[in-house]
């Protein structure tokens, strides 16, 4: 919303779409997950929309697996001249972290990405049986 007029077409523009970027808005940075039980296995469909497979990162610890994307932009428009009218950059990351067991090792894990979705499949694997406390009785 213009609150003054402009007739400076350099400027018009300039701040519109400023605050439309996915950087700004309150989702930009959630890993919407989707998880699925499938043939003896757990699969993740995460959607990760404008990232590259460099960009995305797993990692295994102590049981969670913890997947981290990040990304650069750099924009910018230049006039006939060739001078630069306007230059944006942003820059943001997210990361999300699933328990997955302590049983689960980096070779269980299967991850493929295509068409800004990862896809993870993790096996199901038998927790291990946590001793429970028992009461011996005294006579």
């Amino acid at each position: 919303m213009r609150l003054v007029p402009s007739r400076l077409s350099l400027f018009d523009n300039a701040f519109d779409d400023l605050f439309n970027d996915t950087f700004f808005r309150t989702d930009a940075g959630v890993m919407k997950t989707d998880i699925k039980e499938k043939d003896g296995s757990y699969l993740l469909e995460i959607e990760l929309p404008g990232f590259k497979k460099e960009d995305i990162s797993m990692n295994l610890d102590n049981g969670y697996l913890t997947i981290q994307a990040s990304r650069n932009t750099d924009s910018s428009e230049k006039d006939d001249e060739g001078n630069i009218i306007r230059r944006e950059r942003s820059y943001g990351s997210c990361s999300r972290s699933f328990y997955v067991g302590e049983n689960m090792t980096e070779e269980d894990i299967k991850a493929k990405y295509e068409n800004g979705e990862l896809k993870v499949m993790l096996p199901k694997k038998d927790q291990k049986q946590v001793e429970t406390k028992k009461t011996i009785m005294i006579e």
